[in-house]
């Protein structure tokens, strides 16, 4: 399925008919608070101020860095820059920008508390707040060994290091990754780093390792990376899986070494992401279960704690959707076309859902996997997909990965106007 801007918004708002028509919600007191300002809480702030809705949209920063496609500022091919978003046209449409962090949530008299001492009061909130991770989940590491050993899996500083510690590595140094277990956010994007830093190490330093510790027995389009690591990047990555310990790692990162099944790895520059959780604030607000993510209906993306609280984005537990910017983007249309419907008292129409994705494998290949799903009363269920077969023609891949950049500019466009 080919994916060009058109086509991106075209089904970004499928579903959401209702949002078209006019609402005349302008003279209403109905205040919605959003919290997080990424792919899922600023699309769904736009979205609701655009029908008139009065909208707070809490995010601490005043610039978003998207994650997504970050790995291409790995492998040098592309500018920092271009991953850099303002809220101004957010703010034009209606949107109030809080620049705060949530300290607290009490939904017993619905307000968030933030650190600047203010109390917003609200009708509806909806959480965004992406991920965080599972504290002991990588035994030697914490964040606070995250400048020696960086994550670079949520803010942009840190994928700034982890790039400078790429290129300050040694002649014939070795890289390593450990992989996180699943769930976690954009399930191919540690592959795709791998592909990036390789391609950044073939033209820097050719005779470098990379080594990928992993705990999962597979992982999403492996094999269409394997087959481009063994085509472009000359036996320069190893991938161990659970058979050879990689669910068992520790690491001491004074040391620089990564300890496998008893035995110690020196490594020059280590990449860390640990096991994943629901962002802070939607377990500040009481919206999570024993799994650390929040469970959601999978018709509204309403907390099944809390009717008044929607979850979108990567910290839902809402059923066979990965965690995704495309899927965040689609949570936020959906969401909003619940929250609209309930206002005027009106029945939402079906949410329509999917998710695509692009890995870059090398410069001018790339490959895809996109899905559709639909709501039930249990989950969100998985429809049709479709992923890129091996040995594709080179005009099909280069089509692909411009097809990739295509649906940035979409996406982007469509979250921050």
């Amino acid at each position: 399925m080919a994916l060009n801007r058109r086509h991106f918004l075209s089904v970004g708002l499928a579903g959401t008919a209702l949002l078209q028509a006019p609402m005349l919600l302008a003279q209403t007191v109905f205040h919605v608070v959003v919290v997080g300002g990424g792919a899922g809480g600023a699309t769904v702030a736009r979205l609701l101020a655009s029908s008139g809705v009065r909208v707070s949209l809490v995010e601490p920063n005043p610039k978003y860095h998207t994650c997504f496609l970050s790995n291409l500022f790995l492998g040098g091919l592309r500018d920092h820059q271009g991953f850099v978003f303002g809220y101004e046209a957010l703010v034009a449409a209606g949107v109030t920008l809080v620049q705060s962090r949530v300290v607290g949530v009490d939904r017993d008299v619905k307000s968030v508390s933030l650190d600047t001492g203010e109390v917003l009061a609200y009708d509806r909130l909806v959480l965004a707040p992406g991920i965080d991770f599972r504290e002991g989940a990588v035994p030697g590491w914490s964040l606070a060994d995250a400048q020696r050993m960086p994550h670079a899996y949520k803010e942009q500083d840190q994928t700034q290091l982890l790039r400078d510690q790429i290129d300050a590595m040694p002649r014939g140094g070795t890289f390593a990754m450990l992989a996180p277990p699943n769930p976690y956010r954009c399930p191919p994007a540690p592959y795709e780093r791998i592909s990036m830093i390789a391609h950044r190490l073939e033209r820097t330093n050719p005779t470098a390792k990379i080594l990928i510790f992993d705990p999962k027995d597979k992982f999403t389009k492996q094999t269409l990376f394997e087959n481009a690591w063994g085509k472009y990047y000359n036996g320069m990555i190893t991938w161990f899986g659970p058979d050879f310990g990689a669910d068992a790692v520790e690491v001491r990162p004074d040391a620089m070494e990564v300890i496998v099944d008893g035995d110690v790895q020196a490594v020059d520059v280590c990449n860390v992401i640990p096991a994943q959780i629901a962002g802070a604030v939607a377990h500040l607000a009481g919206v999570t279960d024993e799994t650390g993510w929040a469970p959601v209906d999978a018709f509204s993306l309403r907390s099944k704690l809390d009717p008044l609280v929607s979850v979108i984005g990567d910290s839902a537990s809402q059923g066979d959707m990965p965690k995704s910017a495309f899927a965040a983007n689609s949570h936020a249309h959906a969401a909003a076309s619940a929250i609209l419907a309930e206002m005027v008292g009106n029945a939402a129409p079906p949410p329509s859902y999917a998710n695509a994705c692009w890995s870059l494998l090398a410069p001018n290949d790339a490959v895809k996997i996109t899905e559709t799903f639909h709501a039930t009363a249990e989950k969100i269920v998985s429809d049709e997909i479709y992923i890129s077969a091996p040995n594709e023609p080179a005009e099909t891949r280069r089509a692909t990965a411009e097809e990739g950049l295509a649906w940035y500019e979409g996406i982007t466009a469509d979250i921050f106007g």
